[in-house]
């Protein structure tokens, strides 16, 4: 029997399986010591057959804790280890389906998993796990952590302010209806170019993912021939990481790459902001299998919405070759972000828009 306490509340194994109590908070320090623990235990018992993870506790989790539980799914699975998430709270439930994880993970409600005495080696019932200072969700006035408390549901989803700012949603829904009119205005003659240089269809929709890793359809006018992902494998990648770029791309059609210079293929994203799925500002919206690669730190890049602009656009997002350049940049949108912040940024993409060397990714 064997116990563990690094930034998780206890670990304990026996007949082959492992038992691990989730903290309240699972965010980024926590996810990482997390995978760290889950990782050492693979190592030192590689006769392990079960791993049950314990949410009784949790009562907030961000796209880290979202990144750490991927990351464990795909070790568990190498070592032919069953997981299984027990006693999943309402709130954590309703995280996990957000990002279409529910169906990832075998969960089952009951049985508490209990935890060892390392002078007795009897099983108890789990402490109450110490406050997480770090953590802001669900504090009471006094600034301590209630013990087992339950959290809204849409408390559960507050990981950056900009995420409950009304004043932030105005702006979006404004600036996407304006949008929308340049749009309608400009459709026409746009169609006819799109449909002359290449046949198929006028509008573009990608699979991308929106905060916490929920999927949605982002929409672009068509600026490759029809068949261009399927033709991917075949363009040397020339960026680092977990994103694709090439100075060449032969896939892009003529009109295409006029699009592209003047964004003008990016005018349906304003539904997608309309539709709330998007903002005006925020972080570069990743593909999923980019967010299959991520790391437990890039998954912090989840915690706002994407925009249609952000510090990766004013920062030469056509030049930005290393991903770690991009997470760096998304990463301190979500720190310096305020509503006067995405203002100037979109003030910034506007006069970028008119720079004649300007270009789009």
């Amino acid at each position: 029997m064997v116990e563990s306490n690094n930034l998780v509340s206890q670990t304990t194994i026996q007949s082959r399986t492992c038992q691990i109590q989730l903290p309240q908070t699972f965010t980024i320090n926590q996810a990482i010591g997390f995978k760290q623990t889950f990782q050492d235990l693979c190592q030192q018992n590689p006769d392990l057959n079960r791993a049950e993870l314990d949410f009784s506790d949790t009562i907030f989790m961000d796209s880290s804790g979202l990144g750490a539980l991927v990351s464990v799914k795909k070790m568990a699975q190498k070592q032919r280890i069953e997981l299984v998430l027990r006693n999943v709270s309402e709130q954590v439930m309703m995280v996990l389906a957000l990002a279409d994880l529910n169906k990832l993970f075998t969960i089952e409600q009951g049985r508490a998993v209990a935890v060892s005495s390392p002078a007795t080696n009897e099983l108890k019932q789990p402490p109450e796990p110490t406050p997480t200072p770090s953590a802001s969700a669900g504090l009471e006035s006094d600034g301590k952590v209630p013990k087992r408390r339950s959290l809204r549901s849409e408390e559960m989803f507050i990981t950056h302010p900009s995420v409950q700012s009304k004043p932030k949603r105005l702006l979006d829904i404004a600036g996407a209806l304006v949008g929308l009119a340049i749009t309608g205005v400009l459709l026409v003659p746009l169609a006819i170019a799109i449909k002359l240089d290449s046949p198929g269809p006028l509008f573009f929709g990608q699979v991308r993912c929106s905060r916490m890793g929920r999927r949605f359809k982002m929409w672009k006018f068509r600026s490759m021939v029809t068949d261009a992902e399927a033709q991917k494998h075949l363009i040397k990648n020339e960026a680092s990481g977990a994103i694709f770029k090439a100075s060449y791309d032969p896939r892009i059609t003529r009109v295409g790459k006029l699009l592209r210079k003047t964004s003008l293929d990016e005018l349906p994203q304003f539904w997608n902001v309309l539709q709330g799925d998007m903002s005006l500002v925020g972080t570069r919206p990743p593909t999923p299998d980019e967010v299959e690669r991520y790391e437990i730190p890039q998954w912090q890049r989840l915690d706002v919405k994407p925009g249609m602009t952000g510090e990766w656009q004013v920062s030469g997002r056509s030049s930005i070759r290393e991903f770690e350049d991009i997470v760096r940049l998304d990463l301190r949108y979500q720190e310096n972000w305020s509503l006067m912040y995405d203002i100037k940024l979109i003030a910034k993409t506007i006069w970028i828009l008119f720079n004649k060397n300007s270009g789009a990714m």
